[in-house]
């Protein structure tokens, strides 16, 4: 029984990947054309929205977003979750209509197809360079006046798999400060049991999202960000908790 399950994870994870590439690649020109001004980006995002609902779907995942307060058309916010699993692009790409613009690591522009249009339509930021991380304030300044707003998973990369919420770092409320924009708090529930980064792991099932009222960042300064994060943090950490009962 265990040898059986273990070859249905392995073509678990391998249709995983066909789903990630395949879709790019049937619709490769239009990409192309989609990412040559950065004014075209949401005609880019409305494509990426279509990617994440034929990778959900297609892998059994019946997903349920649940909004406490939905976002308004042509306003900019701060989109942070939980991150557990390859998942969570997916997912919140499919949870918000606003177009947003992903902040995060360097290392999955390494991604063959998906890292081309990775590495030309996100932020990407080296944790490990003050440098990296200063230019990710400036390219999401220049993002955020043209109208769009910045999704950032808080908690710097995927935690270990006993914790249940990581501590967030404070770059993500530093910049919804900086730009007065509202922080949407947005938890992910069972992206983790669906398709960790444990390799024999997950399988189809429901994955539901929260979509949590927007924390205002008016009149807040540089000091009120470690409260900020807190406050986020916990918002997430106990609705983690109150799906786990």
């Amino acid at each position: 029984m265990k040898f059986i399950k273990h070859i249905f994870w392995v073509l678990y994870r391998i249709w995983f990947y066909t789903l990630v590439g395949l879709p790019i690649l049937i619709m490769f020109p239009i990409l192309l054309i989609s990412i040559l001004k950065e004014s075209w980006y949401p005609f880019f995002f409305k494509i990426a929205r279509v990617w994440a609902k034929i990778i959900l779907i297609g892998m059994g995942f019946n997903y349920r977003i649940e909004s406490e307060q939905k976002p308004e058309k042509d306003k900019s916010y701060m989109f942070i979750a939980n991150h557990t699993s390859m998942a969570d692009i997916m997912l919140m790409l499919v949870s918000v209509n606003n177009p947003f613009v992903f902040v995060g690591k360097k290392e999955l522009a390494k991604i063959p197809l998906f890292g081309f249009f990775y590495k030309r339509t996100c932020i990407l930021v080296d944790r490990s360079s003050a440098k990296s991380r200063q230019a990710v304030f400036l390219r999401a300044q220049r993002r955020l006046k043209s109208g769009l707003s910045i999704c950032i998973f808080p908690e710097g990369g995927v935690p270990e798999e006993h914790i249940e919420l990581d501590e967030f770092k404070d770059g993500a409320f530093r910049l919804a400060i900086n730009h007065s924009i509202p922080i949407v708090p947005i938890t992910f529930a069972d992206n983790k049991k669906r398709f960790s980064y444990t390799f024999f792991s997950g399988g189809p099932g429901e994955m539901r999202a929260k979509i949590h009222e927007f924390i205002s960042t008016e009149n807040f300064t540089v000091k009120d960000t470690k409260s900020l994060n807190e406050n986020s943090r916990t918002i997430i950490l106990t609705q983690l908790q109150m799906f786990n009962k």
